[in-house]
Order: C-alpha cells, then sequence, then structure tokens
C-alpha cells in the first residue's frame, strides 16, 4: 500500500508540474499531433459505437415504462439530459482511459525501465515537457470532441429505437430533446470531458514514469494505471455533477 499512496502523491505533484509547464507556454508541437491522433481518430471508432448502443438500450428501457404511464413524449428530453450530463462523458473516458490511458502507461514504463527517460536527462530534454504534457494536451482536446459526438450518436441511437420500436414521432422524440435541454447542459459535458482527459493522460504518465522491476512492472504498471483512471474519474464525477447542478432541476417543469 505504501508503495501506491506514493504514486498517488506523484500524480498529485506531476499534476502540479503539468499546470506549470503549461502555463510557460513551452510545447512540443509534433509530439501533441502525434498524441491528438492517437487519442482522437484512432478512438472513435469504439467510442460510437459505445455510445450508439447506450441510446438505444437507455431509450428502450425508458419508453417501455414511460409510454405506460402516458410520458412518452418526454423520452427524448430524458435520455438527451442523460447524455449530456452523465452517460456520454463518463463513458466516452472510461473506453479512453481503457484504450489510451493503458497505452501511456505502457509506453512511458517500458521506456523507464529500459532506461530511455534516463536518456532524455542527459540530453538534457525534460520528460514532462517531452512526454507528459502532449499527452495532456492531446486527451484535453480530443476527449471534449469525442464526447459532443457521442452525444449525437447516442441521439440517433435512441431515435431509430424510439420510432422503430415504439412508433414514436421522431418530431416529438426531438423537440422533447430540445425543451428539456439548455446551454448549461450542453457545456457541461466538454467541461467534464477536460477534468476527465487531464485525468487519464495525468495517471497514466504518471504510473509510466514511476514503473520498475522490468516486464513485470510495465504490465502492472498498466493495470493499476487503467483501474486508477477509472476510479478518478467516477469520484471526480460526483463532485462535478455537484458542483454544476446544485439546487432542485427545473428541466421537466419547463419543458411540461
Amino acid at each position: 500500500m505504501s508503495s501506491q499512496f506514493q504514486r498517488f502523491i506523484a500524480a498529485i505533484l506531476l499534476g502540479g508540474q503539468v499546470i506549470v509547464h503549461i502555463l510557460k507556454g513551452k510545447f512540443n508541437y509534433q509530439n501533441i499531433i502525434e498524441q491528438m491522433a492517437m487519442v482522437g481518430p484512432a478512438s472513435l471508432l469504439i467510442a460510437l459505437v459505445t455510445s450508439t448502443t447506450i441510446g438505444m438500450v437507455f431509450t428502450i428501457q425508458v419508453a417501455r415504462e414511460f409510454i405506460n404511464i402516458g410520458a412518452g413524449q418526454v423520452v427524448g428530453g430524458v435520455l438527451a439530459l442523460s447524455l449530456t450530463r452523465e452517460l456520454a462523458p463518463v463513458l466516452t473516458a472510461v473506453v479512453l482511459a481503457g484504450r489510451v490511458g493503458s497505452a501511456f502507461a505502457a509506453e512511458i514504463g517500458t521506456m523507464k525501465v529500459s532506461e530511455q527517460i534516463d536518456a532524455l536527462y542527459i540530453l538534457k530534454t525534460d520528460p514532462v515537457d517531452y512526454l507528459v504534457i502532449p499527452r495532456v494536451i492531446a486527451c484535453c482536446v480530443m476527449l471534449p470532441l469525442l464526447t459532443i459526438l457521442s452525444i449525437v450518436t447516442g441521439m440517433l441511437g435512441g431515435l431509430f429505437v424510439a420510432t422503430s420500436f415504439f412508433g414514436m414521432p421522431g418530431r416529438v422524440f426531438l423537440d422533447s430533446a430540445r425543451n428539456f435541454l439548455d446551454a448549461w447542459d450542453l457545456c457541461s459535458a466538454p467541461i467534464k470531458a477536460i477534468c476527465f482527459g487531464a485525468l487519464i493522460a495525468i495517471i497514466g504518465c504518471n504510473w509510466g514514469l514511476t514503473t520498475s522491476g522490468g516486464a513485470k512492472g510495465v504490465g502492472e504498471s498498466t493495470t493499476t494505471a487503467v483501474v486508477t483512471s477509472l476510479l478518478a474519474i467516477f469520484v471526480s464525477n460526483f463532485f462535478l455533477s455537484w458542483l454544476m447542478f446544485q439546487g432542485s432541476g427545473s428541466a421537466v417543469s419547463k419543458a411540461m
């Protein structure tokens, strides 16, 4: 446990270093572009498939119950609120943590045990500038974009189910979504995604930088980085939701 606690403290310190280095504005743009390509386009398909199926399943479960109580006209709005506030940012971040966070930990961990990190110091290159900052920026830029696309595809999946399986008019579904959503709902998803992206990148990079023990250590770091990223996403999501959506809700009363 002491080793994990030390790595947790190191992750907090690395987060502070990232903030300082970003404020200095010294970026390796080539690395940033390479990491953005890895985080964004390479993760696009799995993120969209996930959001589409979630939107379809959610609509099945909600529509069948709401239609029974005569509230079928609000299904689109409930799905839109769920996707923008919680499902799209959280599930997209989970997908990215599994795919990208593990890759960060494995790649940097391999560099650590093979002494490539030490070689960067010899070349007077800061590993934070060269390895960590590009990954943090890539995640913070691409995850909000993936989240927005996930919201769109999730709504399309829900629309398909509502119109095909339950005979709901598409216009009613879309009007409900438009009436339920407000500007803050649409802003909350990218804000959450930026926070989740930073957590995924910092945790993945930190667990890579603190790897020891050869190939076995790389495997352990990769697994632990993913688990820690998921826990960080879920815990931070609670606090972000609590800060963003305090007070009584007004979406349903406004729409009705």
